[in-house]
């Protein structure tokens, strides 16, 4: 069961890339959207056996990369903040797909779109079920790609291809800094899984590390790291300017990417990595002072569209901000309960949206 969880969407994206080469869009559309639904359907069982039972499972699928010390295995963690997340991320995803086939109902390449949209559902949900730092990676750049496909979906225009690339640029410097934390926390715990990371945060937390020449706490500099990584993902301030621009994509890309799934991923890598970042109080402070700045700078520039969809872009971008600064003040459960409320209303905003639109 927990398999068919992270791997339905990705069966339904494949079947609907390929019925989609011979122009057959209602087939495409039919399997993604029950290989969506049915994660749903399977994530809500996972729910309650995991979150309301307390029965968390990892699910082993196989030896990754294994190279000298380094050993990366291929497996599935499912707790209680994993849960959730599947919850959010195929809810809005069935939503979404539901939505699209009346919405791209006229667009001649509409069954590509809908293989689109699985495959970036495949690609989040291996990014929450997780079990160590470089199969979040793996999720993490998989989101991007899928998000690239979907923002320059309409290639002939201008305006999107040229968002998709600025997305999909912005968010490299933003990974630069994420993959250069990851390798920090390698070196210093000669291990990428969690719970070793987790087991041994607090040793580690008294280490020192040379950084340019300065000897600083190697558990802040590894956290900060990681965070500029959050920063492009969830488009904080500094590096948000591909989130306004991502409006260029068909309106169910907006619902999907930038209001549930894709920008709340830097939320959920702070919160799933808090029990090291608990032991640096100045990545904590760095983490509140950007969601704060960023919470009151994008829903000010928000007053000012008039676009219906970029409104809605810069609250999101607002709303993030508020996330980072329940995370830096150590209330994870806010910032997840706030993700979590978040990622509907703000689906619902941009469905809504699109018909005014269409209308």
């Amino acid at each position: 069961m927990y398999h068919a969880i992270v791997f339905l969407p990705l069966l339904g994206a494949l079947l609907a890339g390929y019925f989609s080469l011979s122009h057959k869009h209602s087939a495409s559309a039919f399997v993604s959207i029950v290989g969506v639904v049915g994660s749903l359907a399977l994530s809500m069982i996972a729910f309650y056996d995991v979150a309301i039972t307390g029965n968390p499972i990892t699910v082993d699928l196989a030896r990754w990369i294994v190279s000298g010390d380094f050993d990366a295995s291929w497996a599935l963690r499912f707790d209680t903040l994993t849960v959730v997340m599947l919850i959010v991320v195929t809810g809005v995803s069935s939503c979404v797909h539901i939505y699209s086939v009346g919405y791209m109902h006229h667009d001649p390449a509409r069954g590509r779109f809908m293989a689109y949209l699985s495959l970036f559902t495949f690609a989040m949900l291996m990014l929450v079920t997780a079990d160590n730092l470089v199969q979040l990676f793996f999720g993490w750049e998989g989101v991007g790609v899928a998000s690239y496909l979907l923002i320059g979906f309409w290639y002939h225009k201008e305006s999107a291809h040229t968002a998709a690339m600025k997305a999909f640029v912005v968010n490299r410097v933003g990974d630069f800094g994420f993959a250069l934390g990851i390798l920090a926390v390698f070196a210093l715990f000669g291990s990428v899984q969690f719970d070793d990371i987790f087991a041994n945060a607090s040793e580690i937390a008294k280490t020192d590390i040379l950084f340019f020449g300065m000897s600083m706490p190697a558990l802040e500099l590894a956290s900060i790291l990681l965070f500029i990584g959050a920063m492009g993902k969830s488009a904080q301030l500094g590096l948000h300017t591909w989130l306004p621009d991502a409006m260029e994509g068909p309106t169910p890309v907006s619902a999907l990417i930038h209001a549930a799934t894709m920008v709340t991923a830097g939320v959920f890598m702070v919160c799933r990595l808090s029990p090291v970042i608990e032991y640096a109080p100045l990545a904590l402070d760095i983490i509140t002072i950007v969601g704060a700045l960023t919470a009151i700078f994008a829903a000010t520039v928000g007053m000012t569209q008039f676009d219906i969809k970029r409104v809605i872009a810069y609250s999101t971008c607002s709303q993030l901000g508020y996330m980072f600064f329940a995370a830096g003040v150590s209330a994870y459960p806010a910032a997840m309960f706030h993700l979590t409320t978040h990622a509907f209303f703000k689906a619902l905003l941009f469905l809504g949206a699109g018909s005014v639109i269409h209308a």
